[in-house]
């Protein structure tokens, strides 16, 4: 089973709002020692003590991009006001361009 998956199963509860990571007591984790102490030891496990917590989200909105989101997509899912706010996760990633040209050849295929 995927490690997420297991989390879930294992940790989340069922609902509109359940927490994805939460104390031991079942509350959310706050700004300060229970966040921070979690936060540095998942760090450096990951071996990445450069990491900021702001990173995950930066990374999961040129994800996001780069699986063909739309500005007004990521707007929605960033929670941004203004494109330019969303353009900033518009990264051209390294080799993307030959992806991008595959994907325009085989709209081309299929319109033919």
């Amino acid at each position: 089973m995927h490690a997420v998956q297991q989390h879930l199963q294992d940790h989340v509860g069922w609902g509109n709002d359940p927490l994805l990571f939460s104390t031991a007591n079942g509350e959310q984790i706050g700004r300060g020692g229970a966040f921070q102490k979690h936060w540095e030891r998942a760090r450096k496990a990951a071996g990445r003590d450069d990491l900021r917590f702001h990173d995950l989200r930066h990374t999961g909105a040129v994800m996001a991009a780069q699986s063909g989101a739309t500005i007004a997509e990521l707007m929605g899912r960033l929670g941004h006001t203004t494109p330019a706010m969303a353009i900033r996760y518009q990264h051209v990633a390294q080799g993307r361009d030959d992806e991008i040209a595959r994907r325009m050849s085989e709209m081309i295929k299929v319109a033919q």
